[in-house]
């Protein structure tokens, strides 16, 4: 099996991008599911029904997110209308919409797909998302998959490697996000699980990822407070891997993917 994930799709520019390249990735690399996470899609916050048919049309089968999941409008209707498959981090607590994890099939093959929030360095009072990765795992195998791919949106490498070496032969594939810079650490663990500390952003590539220099550089400046715009221009980056499982479930193969869309 081959899975395709992209990172962090940051606003229009992202979504642009995306659409222009992915023709040339499945082309390239013939995945049997492709992934992409969602939670920047609407201007830098979180994603709307509008833009996830657009990338579902383009060819993305389902939809991760992070702690941006509910900054658009309308993020009540988009869980309860289920038009996508879509998952929330499943260390939110009890009550809140949406779920951790979706089931994507074609054919005879079956993935579970799951997504989790870390704790380090994000504001985000969730649950530990090493308990929460148990709960998915469970959630699998009583589903009877073994093609477990998990998305630790987080910030700190630590908690991302650390919950790596946790999970290692547990999951098939287990992909950092939220950073937007792609790292080059991806690998596959001694248990045979698939590891990278982040997978990048589709987004403007000389911006303050994804956001206009300027008012980043204010903050670093002058420590007061200054709004994010959105950058816009090209070349826009598409980055993300390509995770390649045995038919028990195991990762054989964990390539990167960036390319430039000028």
């Amino acid at each position: 099996m081959k899975i395709l994930f992209l990172g962090d799709v940051y606003g229009q520019p992202g979504r642009i991008g995306l659409r222009e390249i992915l023709p040339q990735l499945l082309e390239k690399f013939r995945p049997d599911f492709v992934l992409a996470n969602a939670e920047n899609l609407a201007h830098g916050r979180g994603p709307t029904e509008r833009q996830l048919a657009e990338l579902a049309e383009a060819g993305i089968d389902g939809f991760t997110s992070g702690n941006h999941i509910f900054d658009a409008h309308g993020y009540e209707e988009l869980f309860e209308k289920k038009s996508f498959p879509l998952a929330r981090p499943a260390n939110y607590p009890d009550g809140v919409p949406g779920h951790g994890f979706f089931v994507l099939k074609k054919g005879s093959k079956k993935l579970f797909v799951g997504n989790l929030l870390g704790r380090i360095f994000m504001g985000d009072p969730v649950d530990n998302p090493f308990f929460a990765a148990e709960k998915l795992i469970a959630a699998a195998a009583k589903l009877k998959i073994k093609n477990i791919f998990i998305d630790f949106h987080a910030e700190a490498t630590s908690e991302k490697s650390m919950l790596g070496h946790f999970l290692d032969g547990k999951v098939s594939a287990l992909v950092g996000t939220h950073t937007h810079v792609q790292t080059a650490d991806e690998r596959i663990l001694p248990k045979k699980t698939a590891f990278i500390s982040d997978a990048g952003f589709c987004g403007v590539l000389n911006s303050a990822i994804g956001a206009k220099p300027e008012a980043a550089l204010k903050r670093f400046l002058t420590q007061l407070p200054a709004k994010l715009e959105m950058a816009e221009g090209r070349p826009i980056v598409v980055s993300g891997v390509l995770v390649e499982l045995e038919k028990n479930g195991k990762a054989k193969k964990i390539e990167r993917i960036y390319e430039l869309v000028e």
